[in-house]
């Protein structure tokens, strides 16, 4: 088994829907190790991050927010994992949202292990 450190972006989210960051590869299983979300539009705003889960693998597929309405001054950013690790399979994404448009990019560091 091979492990890599990888580090996915997603800049300018969109704040009409949820945005993907990352979806895991097949054959390959992801350990989130930090997701931090930063305001660029100049405004207060809020954020949320959510993980999307296929119904495999002794998944139950249930789509769950792990930060829903947080509030991020101007200018701010916000480290959502605080130290934590979420493991993630095969077809599993990380999404995030902004509640206006373009108003916050998203930095992602994972370790995959294939």
């Amino acid at each position: 088994m091979a492990n890599t450190f990888k580090l996915k972006t997603k800049s300018g989210v969109n704040g009409a829907a949820l945005s993907t960051v990352y979806t895991v590869p097949s054959s390959t299983t992801s350990v989130i190790i930090g997701l931090t979300i930063s305001d660029i539009k100049g405004q207060s705003i809020t954020t949320d991050a959510q993980i999307v889960t296929a119904a495999t693998s002794g998944e139950n597929g249930d789509d769950v927010y792990i930060i829903k309405d947080a509030p991020l001054p101007a200018g701010s950013s916000l480290e959502v994992m605080a130290g934590n690790k979420i493991v993630l399979k095969a077809t599993d994404a990380i999404q995030v949202k902004g509640s206006v448009a373009d108003a916050v990019d998203a930095t992602l560091s994972i370790m995959e292990i294939t």
